[in-house]
């Protein structure tokens, strides 16, 4: 076993947490946040694991022969993308709701989400007998707002992000005197998310570091509490977007901050703020935070539709996207898929600029004589070049300048960077000038 520094990049010495400035009331307790971290035990876990029994799938791992090879770790897939509701919040949703009091459950419940969150809660509060009511961004894709939607939820579409529907549904639990469901920053939502840590470890015993993806912070919380608190020589490393980094500016920062901004196309992790409890949690028991950039996440999507056939979104695939980035080789990985709930026409839209930031796409334009024969030409050099056309415009309206010329706009599969320049290198051999427009 990989004898890891106990104490992470982020994580105070023993006996060096100080407590925030403004503690923070929990709904049943007036513990601060930094005292409910240090008496979580890891019998809390055992027991959200106890209350999911027959709710949550046991999602199995899947070993990554491309991954690993591609990254000299021997990779392994905790496909959560798989589980009821398409992803691993269902565990920290039904772990809350069904610790309700009956009385509680009588008020019903309310939360906003971006959409795993929001299905998770549903499935939940339908299982239960509880009524729901979720906020989602306008922008959420149509998929997870139908599919929550569909297991029973009153959905309210609010504001351009989470935090706008976030500031909407609280207005909401103070009008009607629902309970609030937070999507991360809860404990029991954390514990809930954290039996995923329990299943890694009992599926993979000698596992040595284990990727997690943040959004606001409950999933890693768990995941880093459960591990470290099974076997604290297990490395966790949380993934953010470059461009939605919330949890590592906090940690930097040494308090919770507010992003100017969270846009990225892991929309299930564009949080501009992390949580409080889950604030500290992270800072005691994760062990760094990788932030991987746009490209790498499409990337990372086009690589496990392609090499595993699994489905997955933008946030989904944060862990896969940080394997580059990981500063050791010949450890045992394991990469969670957090989730899979994703709209075709988001999915095409991902894939295409995969494939463009690849090379495997080629858009260019030339401007051609207008008299027979150009066109054919053009062809005959891209099928000499093994290029294969999958799009063409000729429009003569395109030049203003002359009456002689037209635009030829085209769009070929090619195999990689190599091969674009081999194919402009041919065009211009043959007196093209073209244009490269992606």
């Amino acid at each position: 076993m990989i004898n890891w520094i106990k104490y992470g990049k982020y994580r105070k010495k023993k006996g060096d947490l100080t407590m925030p400035e403004d503690k923070k009331v929990t709904e049943r307790s007036e513990r601060s946040n930094a005292e409910i971290v240090e008496s979580t035990t890891i019998a809390d876990v055992y027991r959200a694991a106890k209350q999911l029994e027959g709710v949550a799938r046991k999602t199995r791992l899947i070993h990554s022969d491309f991954f690993s090879e591609q990254y000299h770790n021997d990779v392994y897939l905790k496909p959560e993308n798989l589980q009821h509701t398409g992803a691993f919040k269902l565990r920290g949703a039904y772990n809350k709701i069904s610790q309700l009091t009956p009385e509680e459950r009588a008020k019903g419940v309310i939360t906003a989400s971006a959409g795993n969150h929001a299905q998770g809660v549903a499935y939940a509060a339908q299982k239960l007998g509880v009524k729901a009511v979720i906020c989602m961004p306008a922008t959420t894709p149509i998929l997870k707002v139908e599919g929550t939607r569909a297991l029973g939820a009153e959905v309210v579409l609010h504001g351009d992000g989470f935090d706008d529907a976030y500031a909407h549904s609280l207005e909401l639990q103070k009008k009607y005197g629902y309970v609030y469901i937070h999507p991360f920053n809860d404990l029991q939502v954390l514990l809930g998310q954290g039996t995923t840590a329990l299943e890694i470890i009992d599926a993979l015993k000698d596992v040595d570091a284990i990727l997690c993806p943040i959004g606001g912070g409950g999933f890693a919380s768990g995941v880093a509490l459960a591990t470290k608190l099974v076997n604290p020589n297990v490395k966790v490393i949380g993934v953010e977007p470059e461009n939605a980094a919330c949890m590592k500016a906090a940690l930097e920062a040494d308090k919770v901050v507010t992003l100017a901004s969270a846009d990225t196309v892991a929309d299930g992790c564009a949080v501009k703020t992390a949580g409080t409890l889950t604030f500290e949690f992270c800072k005691k028991y994760l062990d760094d935070i990788i932030t991987v950039s746009e490209i790498d996440i499409m990337n990372a999507l086009l690589s496990l539709i392609e090499k595993h056939k699994l489905v997955a979104e933008g946030a989904g695939v944060l862990s896969l996207a940080a394997l580059a980035k990981l500063p050791f080789q010949g450890k045992k990985v394991v990469s969670i898929i957090s989730g899979g709930n994703i709209d075709i026409s988001t999915i095409s839209a991902l894939i295409d600029k995969a494939l463009i930031a690849r090379g495997r796409v080629f858009c260019f334009a030339v401007q051609l004589p207008d008299k027979p024969g150009q066109l054919l030409n053009v062809s005959r050099i891209l099928a000499e070049e093994n290029a294969n056309v999958i799009k063409l415009d000729h429009d003569q309206t395109k030049v203003t300048d002359s009456f002689k010329k037209v635009v030829l706009t085209v769009t070929v599969e090619t195999h990689n960077e190599q091969h674009i320049q081999k194919i402009i290198k041919a065009l211009n051999a043959n007196g093209y000038e073209i244009q490269k427009i992606y």
